[in-house]
């Protein structure tokens, strides 16, 4: 940290305050998990804004990315204002954690290897055509969420509408079809009809057959229903095309691919809002900003800011939708393969890209997690029947072939908004034996006995373990800085990438 003065608050937590920072921002991590100076500057750049609140929090898995003003792991609230630049643009990028009454009689090694190899194709990653849908549905997501893929398909997880983060729905009140198109022109709309039930190329995201291996919290762990020995899959997906183009429209950023340019310029001409004329002062206002440095801002109470809140909410519902599809086409190929119905029941599904409405520091704030999942205590939970006893579930993986942990959010978390990290993040330098082909990642792969398939991009040897960070130093410096109670750690069995 060659250019910055960080406070140690504890061997876990440290604090970053420059003249130019109206707030500080509370790293919790150790020495060892600190990032490198130009993420260090993107969080300093974040805090010189006049309307955060508080402090920002950084979290342990804290990255820059490419194109991205803000880095992700961080969690940033301002009481009036919406800044569209702070999250990536992908709404309700989130993970699904799925047990299952499948046994080691299940899932032997031959199993494990029809089952996969089955499903490629009902789990696409990169593709132009998922789960092709109706517009009535495409619709009904927007304004309801999970609910509706529910209802459609007649999918049947258990507690899958209970055990999603806001019941899987972002709206608080009831919306119309009129709200939607108000805010996405009909074009995106149709775009989701294609565009659901796929995995993504994106980044890491990924289905992983996992093995619970080691109850670190046996009175919470039965509440969970988790025990030692059990087999769960963990599903991690957004919100797919329709979501990206939801964020273009109202954030400032430059488009990466022309087809990107192409179908928002498509989309912005055949808009038919009632804001139509309040959209082309936007847009005009978007193309000001795209040079400057400091964030875009919305106000909460202003048309515009109404729009981008609404676009935002009714697009992160297809997050929801998304995992449940994906969930119903993997619970079918079960099924098939093993001839047995696996019994889903979800434990939670939570998103980490996402803008709500929260109470924090005495102040009613819209809080702004990028790369960071919600990580209520019991008490902040109060109103559901399971978690007001446990805490808020919270899954910590890693690399594809290293342990993941289960833990329970806690009370005692207001420094980082109460909100948790979502992985380990990457090492700002590879360890030696960081694989550098695929050839390699597939023979460390092997010797861990841990199964990939598909692994068709060639970004995927940076999934490779020696990339990220030590998942064990990151549980122990949240279960120091009370963010989680941890539950339970768990073991890769088999993993579906792209």
């Amino acid at each position: 940290m060659e250019n910055y003065n960080l406070q140690n608050l504890s061997p876990h937590k440290k604090q970053l305050q420059t003249d130019k920072m109206k707030v500080p921002a509370v790293l919790h991590m150790s020495d060892d998990l600190l990032p490198n100076d130009t993420t260090l500057e993107q969080i300093e750049n974040t805090a010189s804004e006049e309307s955060v609140f508080h402090h920002i929090a950084v979290m342990s898995d804290v990255h820059s990315k490419k194109g991205r003003k803000n880095p992700t792991g961080t969690v940033v609230a301002s009481e009036h204002n919406l800044l569209p630049q702070i999250n990536d643009t992908a709404p309700n990028c989130g993970k699904r954690f799925l047990k299952t009454n499948l046994t080691e009689k299940d899932l032997t090694p031959e199993n494990i290897d029809k089952l996969f190899k089955a499903l490629i194709k009902p789990i696409p990653t990169k593709t132009y055509m998922g789960t092709r849908v109706p517009l009535s549905l495409v619709m009904d997501i927007c304004k309801n969420g999970v609910s509706a893929t529910k209802k459609y398909f007649k999918t049947r997880t258990k507690n899958e509408i209970e055990n999603t983060c806001k019941q899987g729905n972002m709206f608080g009140n009831p919306v119309t079809d009129q709200d939607i198109l108000d805010v996405i022109p009909k074009l995106f709309l149709r775009i989701g009809q294609y565009r659901l039930g796929i995995l993504g190329a994106a980044g890491n995201h990924y289905l992983d057959l996992m093995k619970i291996t080691e109850i670190k919290n046996p009175e919470v762990a039965e509440k969970l229903g988790i025990h030692e020995g059990q087999f769960i899959f963990l599903l991690h997906t957004g919100s797919g095309l329709l979501g990206q183009y939801s964020s273009y429209m109202y954030t400032p950023k430059k488009k990466e691919h022309l087809s990107q340019r192409i179908i928002l310029e498509l989309g912005k001409l055949t808009f038919n809002s009632k804001y139509k004329a309040d959209y082309k002062k936007l847009v005009e206002r978007i193309g000001r900003h795209k040079n400057k440095d400091s964030y875009f801002a919305y106000k909460d109470d202003d048309v515009e800011g109404k729009m981008f809140l609404t676009a935002h909410r009714a697009s992160g519902n297809h997050g929801f939708a998304n995992r449940s599809i994906l969930t119903h086409n993997l619970d079918q190929t079960v099924q098939k393969v093993l001839g047995k119905d696996p019994g889903f029941d979800m434990l939670y599904d939570m998103p980490h890209v996402f803008v709500d409405r929260e109470n924090h520091y005495g102040r009613d704030v819209w809080v702004h997690r990028n790369g960071t999942t919600r990580a209520y205590g019991p008490a902040r939970m109060k109103d559901h029947p399971l978690f007001s006893k446990t805490g808020e579930p919270i899954f910590m993986p890693s690399s594809m072939s290293t342990p993941a942990y289960l833990g329970v959010g806690t009370d005692e978390n207001e420094s980082t908004f109460f909100s948790a990290s979502h992985g380990t993040g990457m090492r700002k330098n590879p360890l030696a034996n960081a694989a550098s082909s695929k050839e390699e990642l597939f023979e460390k792969m092997k010797s861990k006995k841990v199964r990939l398939y598909n692994a068709a991009s060639k970004g995927v040897v940076n999934q490779d373990s020696g990339y990220y960070k030590d998942i064990d130093e990151v549980v122990a410096g949240m279960a120091e800085n009370k963010i989680v109670n941890v539950v339970a750690k768990m073991e890769p069995v088999a993993v579906l990438m792209y």
